[in-house]
C-alpha cells in the first residue's frame, strides 16, 4: 500500500511539474517578452506540436523524420554493442591477469577522460567521414564507464563467494561467469545506464558537429533545422530525443533491473 501511494506522488509531481514548465513555457511565447524576434525563439506550444507532427509527415527536403531516426539508432546499437561486448571482455580478462588488470586499469582511467568530441578531429582525419566514424564514438562513449563498472561489480565480491566456486571445481572462465558475473549483476545494470546514456549524448553530438550525408541522424536534423531557422521544428526534435531517451532509460533499462537487481533482492 505504501509503495503504491509513492508512486502515485511520485507520477503526480512529475505530471505537475511538466504542467507548470508548459504554462511557464506558452507564457512567454505569448507574451512577446523576448521582442520581436519572441515568436521565433519561444514558439508557442500550439507550434510546436504541429511542428512535432510535420516532422514525421513531410520532413526535411522529403525525408521524415523517421529515417533520421531509424539511422541514428542503427549507429547506436552497433556502436552499444561493441562497446558492451569490449567492456565484458577487458573486464573478465582483467580477473584473469594481474599483469592485464594493471594495464587495463590504466587505459580505462585514461581513455574515460576523453570526451568523444575531442576526438572526433583525429578520428577524421585517420578514417574520413563516414557512418563508422560515429560508431567508433559511440563505442568509446560506453566501454570506459561499463568496463568501470563490470570492474568495480567484480572488485566488491566478497571473497567467500569466489572461495565457494573454487571450491566447486570453478575456475577460469567459469569461476567468471558462474561467480563473478552474477554477483555483480548490479553494477552491471548501473554500468548499461551509465554507458547508454553518454552513447546517446555522444551520437546526438557528433552527428550535430558532422553529418554524414549517407547516414543523415536526428543530430543532423536538428542541425538543419537551425541552419533554416526552424526553431518549432527543432525543439519539436529535442522532444522526440528525449521521449526515446525515456523509452529506453524507463522502457528497457528499467525492466531489466526489476527482472534481475530488485527480483533477486540484490537492490531496493
Amino acid at each position: 500500500m505504501e509503495q503504491k501511494k509513492r508512486s502515485l506522488q511520485a507520477i503526480t509531481a512529475r505530471v505537475l511539474f511538466i504542467a507548470a514548465i508548459m504554462c511557464i513555457w506558452e507564457y512567454v511565447a505569448k507574451s512577446g517578452m523576448m521582442g520581436r524576434n519572441s515568436a521565433l525563439i519561444f514558439p508557442s506550444l500550439e507550434a510546436i506540436g504541429f511542428a512535432f507532427i510535420k516532422n514525421f509527415t513531410s520532413g526535411f527536403a522529403g525525408a521524415s523524420l523517421w529515417i533520421y531516426i531509424g539511422n541514428s539508432m542503427k549507429l547506436l546499437f552497433e556502436g552499444l554493442l561493441i562497446g558492451i561486448v569490449l567492456a565484458f571482455v577487458l573486464s573478465g580478462l582483467s580477473m584473469m591477469s594481474s599483469i592485464f588488470y594493471d594495464i587495463c586499469n590504466l587505459v580505462i582511467s585514461v581513455c574515460d577522460l576523453l570526451p568523444g568530441v575531442a576526438l572526433l578531429p583525429v578520428v577524421i582525419i585517420i578514417f574520413g567521414v563516414k557512418p563508422g566514424v560515429i560508431v567508433f564514438l559511440v563505442v568509446h562513449a560506453v566501454l570506459w564507464p561499463m568496463a568501470r563498472n563490470v570492474l568495480d561489480g567484480f572488485l566488491a565480491i566478497p571473497n567467500i563467494y569466489i572461495e565457494a566456486g573454487m571450491n566447486m571445481g570453478l575456475k577460469g572462465a567459469s569461476l567468471l561467469f558462474g561467480v563473478y558475473l552474477p554477483a555483480a549483476t548490479s553494477y552491471i545494470v548501473s554500468g548499461l545506464k551509465v554507458g547508454w546514456a553518454r552513447a546517446w549524448r555522444g551520437l546526438i553530438s557528433a552527428e550535430m558537429i558532422f553529418g554524414v550525408a549517407s547516414c543523415p541522424g536526428i543530430g543532423l536534423f536538428i542541425n538543419q533545422m537551425r541552419t533554416n531557422m526552424n526553431n518549432a521544428e527543432m525543439y519539436a526534435t529535442l522532444i522526440v530525443i528525449i521521449i526515446i531517451g525515456l523509452l529506453v532509460q524507463y522502457g528497457v533499462l528499467s525492466t531489466i533491473e526489476k527482472c534481475t537487481v530488485k527480483k533477486w533482492g540484490i537492490s531496493k
